[in-house]
């Protein structure tokens, strides 16, 4: 079932699309209501008896005595995807209303150029529409697909179901480069305090973007990961954007949870996607034209 979702969410526009040249020349007629995760809502969707998984017990701990962060990870409670609980609390990764999160604090400059993308826009120039990988944070924050984490004595690898992305972040406490190239998931080092994996991320490609609404960055951005296993069945996730050129001052989330799966990932790509174009004859029949 979830290989259907990964397709769907490329065709979604197109179906907007198809929605509004309906609406346009039916006016009786009325397009289904897309629920934001690229489904579309019918009766009966996300009510489903969601239960969020038990801790499980203790964390697995490696021999070097820290905890073992391997596994297949689901975003939320339930350690599975499962669309007739879409509604379900249990699939967020937080809850805003008992651990709310700051808005982005963009310098004056900034917020004047986020507030003048239309939603239209926003959507075009959206790396993921483009096929572009969702970079780091990313990989976790705007990712709603399993991820798997193979932790070995010297090497976190993280593997995302989405796009097929991977990045392999080395947990000795080395040093950054001198001056490391940019890339999409940046140049990542890492070390353990306590029972607390902190990555330290630099030198991140300027393309990605850190939300889904035009939260852009420059090459001065600087991202620490904090992630933890309390338990068997559940990892912690928080992460810290540092942008001098961008933000006010640094934006730290809420912290996010991911629960343990039993499935392997499925290849999901992003091949051949007219998202991009479906979204651009949208905008073209919703914008008057230029004089």
């Amino acid at each position: 079932m979830r290989r259907w979702v990964a397709v769907y969410a490329f065709v979604g526009s197109s179906f907007l699309l198809a929605c509004y040249a309906l609406a346009v020349t039916a006016s009786a007629q009325s397009a289904p209501a897309q629920n934001g995760t690229g489904q579309v809502s019918v009766a009966g969707f996300g009510k489903a008896d969601a239960k969020p998984l038990p801790p499980g017990g203790p964390a697995p701990h490696a021999a070097n005595g820290h905890p073992d962060l391997s596994g297949v990870w689901f975003p939320g409670k339930m350690g599975r995807e499962e669309l007739t609980a879409e509604s379900s609390p249990e699939r967020l990764q937080f809850n805003p209303k008992v651990t709310p999160e700051e808005k982005p604090p963009y310098q004056p400059w900034a917020a004047e150029r986020v507030k003048k993308l239309s939603t239209l826009d926003a959507e075009i120039l959206r790396p993921s529409v483009n096929c572009m990988p969702r970079g780091v944070p990313g990989m976790f924050i705007t990712n709603p697909y399993p991820i798997q984490l193979v932790q070995t004595a010297t090497q976190l690898i993280q593997l995302d179901e989405l796009n097929n992305n991977f990045r392999v972040i080395p947990t000795d406490g080395r040093k950054h480069s001198q001056d490391p190239d940019p890339a999409f998931n940046g140049e990542g080092v890492a070390h353990w305090e306590g029972d607390t994996l902190v990555i330290d991320t630099i030198a991140i490609d300027e393309r990605t973007w850190n939300n889904f609404t035009g939260w852009f960055h420059s090459d001065q951005e600087h991202i620490v990961e904090r992630i933890s296993r309390p338990s068997m069945n559940y990892l912690t996730y928080q992460v810290t954007i540092e942008d001098p050129k961008v933000l006010s001052k640094p934006w730290t989330s809420a912290p996010r949870t991911w629960s343990l799966g039993h499935e392997a990932l499925q290849e999901y790509y992003c091949t051949n996607n007219r998202e991009e174009e479906a979204l651009k004859s949208l905008r073209d029949l919703t914008q008057p034209p230029k004089k």
